[in-house]
């Protein structure tokens, strides 16, 4: 059994570093994830992601950091961590010949319930006698879902979630996943589809060159780094440059673009209000432009603003400077 201790979170690394033939790809990261939250670590093609979760998991041993996964060391306690741990890794794979009804019975403990319903869940009761060999790249991938998900584990560790499924398929995903999560169930995904990382986490990890770069909230990241909004709209024919210039003094306007009667607002997020306020004002809701469009940024223009960012200093820089 787990021996976590009341509030001691999920996952706890500190200074996590790993290398291969002398090519860092995890240095000095530091992660935390709360019992029952979903977190997801995100970033471009070898930014160390997997490597990561490996470690937590027990397949690859770091080569520096203390790591504690529910309580559990995965360098001195490998089997013990990956007997309380659900994962679906992006390389999964299992014989052809092997039946979906087959991989099931292989994979369940003595703490498995009833498969049928997870089968369903993920769209494959009526594929339980299809060999693995036999089934499309969407329906393998929900295979390794059931088999992540058939031991009831206190964390579940998805590398590419949804990757192959159609756009309804993962919906069911999500749904499945938030269950989880309102269940007490901790979920770390490990994706590049940043639309699953804003719909399910409760906290997003960047990680770039094998670091952490930044943490929070979707939200949070996308304020922090997203960069602008825009209100875009025409004014009626004939309006006053008088207006546009009380445009530019609503609150959270930064600047105002007018090209004949087309008007856009950038600025802050407050500044979407206030130019609804300011359109309703001076015309009534017969008044707002039947054109007007507002331009938010997203998770995907955070993350792409955090790697372009100059790089951050590697961990045998910060020590020298410290």
């Amino acid at each position: 059994m787990p021996n976590t201790a009341a509030g001691e979170p999920a996952i706890h690394v500190e200074g996590l570093r790993k290398a291969y033939s002398g090519r860092t790809v995890v240095d000095g990261v530091d992660l935390r994830v709360d019992a029952g939250q979903v977190v997801g670590l995100v970033g471009a093609n070898g930014a160390g992601k997997t490597t990561t979760v490996e470690c937590l998991q027990g397949l690859r041993r770091p080569d520096a950091g203390r790591l504690r996964v529910l309580g559990e060391d995965p360098v001195r306690h490998p089997e013990r961590v990956r007997a309380l741990v659900g994962s679906q890794l992006q390389d999964s794979g299992l014989p052809d010949r092997l039946r979906v009804e087959e991989a099931v019975r292989l994979f369940a403990g003595p703490q498995a319930g009833d498969p049928g319903p997870l089968l369903e869940t993920f769209g494959l009761g009526h594929r339980r006698r299809l060999a693995f060999g036999t089934l499309s790249g969407g329906e393998r991938q929900r295979l390794f879902l059931v088999l992540a998900l058939l031991n009831r584990p206190r964390l579940v560790v998805l590398d590419e979630l949804t990757q192959g499924l159609d756009p309804a398929a993962r919906r069911d995903v999500w749904r499945s996943v938030a269950r989880l999560r309102d269940g007490g169930t901790t979920v770390l995904l490990v994706t590049h589809e940043l639309e699953d990382a804003q719909a399910l986490c409760d906290r997003v990890v960047v990680m770039r060159d094998g670091r952490v770069v930044d943490s929070g909230t979707p939200a949070d990241l996308v304020a922090r780094h997203g960069g602008e909004v825009t209100v875009r709209f025409s004014l009626p024919p004939g309006r006053p440059a008088a207006d546009v210039d009380d445009l530019g003094r609503l609150p959270g306007v930064t600047r105002v673009e007018r090209r004949g009667d087309a008007v856009a607002l950038h600025g802050r997020r407050p500044a979407i209000a206030h130019a609804g306020a300011w359109l309703v004002a001076r015309g009534g809701e017969a008044g707002v432009p039947f054109d007007l469009a507002v331009d938010q940024p997203d998770l995907e223009a955070a993350l792409i603003a955090l790697l372009d960012a100059p790089a951050p200093p590697s961990a045998h820089d910060r020590q020298e400077v410290a």
